[in-house]
């Protein structure tokens, strides 16, 4: 798992969130889902979601939102 995360470090990235959940593919297989600062179409973001996507075995990007400003 944490040479999955490479990419999020060397681009710099804040990971917020982390959860892992039981895979329906069999004992011991996990999902993971991560939330990041930044936006998809940031460069640095978008280069470490290219090179994750490459790694995982699933991936998917479940949606990228603006940040609201106060």
């Amino acid at each position: 798992m944490a040479g999955l995360l490479e990419p999020i470090t060397r681009h710099g990235l804040n990971m917020t969130r982390i959860e892992s959940r039981p895979s329906r593919r069999g004992m011991w297989d996990y999902v993971f889902f991560i939330e990041l600062e930044g936006h998809a179409e940031d460069p640095e973001v978008a280069q470490a979601l290219a090179e994750l996507q490459q790694r995982a075995s699933l991936f998917k990007l479940l949606g990228s939102y603006p940040q609201d400003v106060l």
